[in-house]
């Protein structure tokens, strides 16, 4: 609440008289003496509010208050530097501003995480889960910060879109007709919600140089695993005239600038976390800040798989072999076992990875990278685009993906394209990592997975 972060500016000065309004998260009282606990959504910490009999003429109506209920409380800021807390609010006067109704589902018990997800409008109200959601939004106004004092084109692509970045096919096709017949359509052509602003960021990196979006994307992938849903947002910057090694560069700068600015500004949601969901969060957070981050071939990366294989590790997956899509359990041996730090993996084989990354001298390999960070793996996942127009024709024909509709694509490369370097940071695996939540459920204010639109 406002009174709170005006106390440490030295704003407010003990016996002041204020007034405050926000949502009932507790009540008790003894029929003499009343200690409610208030939150106003202006920061995370609580306000205890003390009210007595003899002071507060309704006493009895307050005594009834139930949680969430809406008050406004007027009376005497009071500093407690003895207490469990270091201020409370010493009532004069207390209004029931809107009275919650008997059956509101948060009580003062444990719910489960699965329980309030189908909840998803009232969890925010619960401690985890306004933790979380702060974090979140800090942690988005951090990114806009990262890219803004290093002069990046905040640039917003479009959510309906006629090319499929990744050529997977997992997309939400935009109709308003029940056939297939596109051309009648609403425009014209076979339309679906983006999977990434990459391609379009891409033009404008020819523009503007350094550029980067920050917005929803979409997947009709059918999984239900704690990692995908159908809707979430990344970030995507995109910089011209830069290589793999620039954009690796950027990419741990900008991770490191969040976490700062967590430290900085969300500590108490952070400590919150730590002792309520995930012990190691500080720590790790703080491992992650402080390190220099490792680089990693592919190839490499597979010669000290089958390594620990070979001396006894046991993997779910033990069959490895260079070639292979690498799984979360290896790249969290990679980088917590073998690297001991956030670790990039470099120069993937070709084959696995998407047409547009720059193939390398060896015609096996391509300039890409991905991030893996320990708890969780792949964090980050960029490349070096292919700058050569002949050698992208090609990769397109080899991998069957069809040309018109991204000839605007395939062109920029004609006109002065030299080289373009980028990566995509999946925002809610981003706000997992530094809340220690394992659900991206758990992540987003309103999840859209398969089988599941309750909002």
């Amino acid at each position: 609440m406002e009174i709170v972060f005006d106390l440490y500016q030295d704003k407010i000065k003990d016996q002041t008289n204020i007034e405050v309004l926000g949502w009932v998260r507790s009540n008790r009282n003894n029929g003499k003496l009343g200690f409610l606990v208030i939150n106003d959504g202006t920061c995370f910490d609580d306000l205890q509010v003390v009210y007595k009999k003899e002071t507060i003429s309704n006493f009895d109506e307050i005594a009834s208050v139930r949680l969430s209920s809406a008050i406004k409380i007027s009376g005497i800021f009071t500093l407690t530097p003895t207490a469990k807390q270091p201020f409370e609010l010493q009532a004069t006067a207390i209004e029931v501003l809107d009275l919650a109704d008997e059956n509101y589902p948060l009580q003062k018990k444990e719910h489960t995480h699965e329980y309030l997800r189908e909840i998803a409008h009232l969890r925010a109200k619960t401690k985890t889960f306004n933790a979380v959601f702060r974090i979140r939004s800090s942690a988005a106004f951090a990114i806009h910060e990262y890219f803004n004092r290093q002069n990046f084109v905040y640039v917003n692509t479009p959510i309906i879109t006629g090319n499929d970045a990744e050529g997977a096919g997992e997309s939400f096709i935009v109709t308003v007709r029940d056939d297939n017949k596109y051309h009648e359509d609403f425009f014209g052509k076979k339309a679906s919600l983006t999977v990434s602003g990459q391609l379009h960021a891409e033009g404008f990196a020819q523009a503007f140089r350094s550029v980067y979006t920050f917005g929803p994307t979409f997947r009709a992938e059918n999984s239900n695993t704690t990692r995908h849903a159908a809707e979430f947002w990344m970030i995507e910057p995109e910089v011209a005239f830069s290589d793999l090694n620039d954009i690796m560069k950027l990419a741990q700068g900008m991770v490191k600038h969040v976490i700062k600015y967590l430290f900085d500004h969300n500590h108490s949601e952070l400590s919150f976390l730590t002792a309520n969901v995930d012990a190691e969060l500080l720590t790790r957070l703080q491992n992650v800040y402080e390190s220099d981050f490792a680089q990693t071939s592919y190839t490499t990366a597979i010669d000290l798989l089958l390594a620990a294989v070979k001396n006894g590790h046991q993997f779910v997956n033990n069959d490895i072999f260079w070639g292979m899509d690498l799984q979360t359990e290896h790249e969290r041996y990679l980088c917590e076992v073998i690297n001991k730090k956030p670790t990039f993996l470099i120069n993937y084989p070709k084959d696995i990875k998407a047409f547009y990354m720059k193939i390398n001298d060896d015609n096996k390999t391509v300039a890409a990278c991905d991030l893996l960070v320990p708890g969780i793996g792949e964090l980050v996942g960029g490349s070096q685009r292919e700058n050569d127009y002949q050698k992208i024709v090609n990769r397109c024909l080899e991998m069957k993906i069809p040309t018109p509709d991204l000839q605007w694509y395939l062109d920029l490369r004609k006109y002065g394209y030299y080289k373009s370097s980028g990566f995509g940071l999946g925002f809610e695996r981003l706000v997992m990592y530094v809340t220690g939540m394992t659900n991206i459920r758990d992540v987003i204010a309103f999840p859209r997975t398969p089988k599941n639109l309750l909002f």
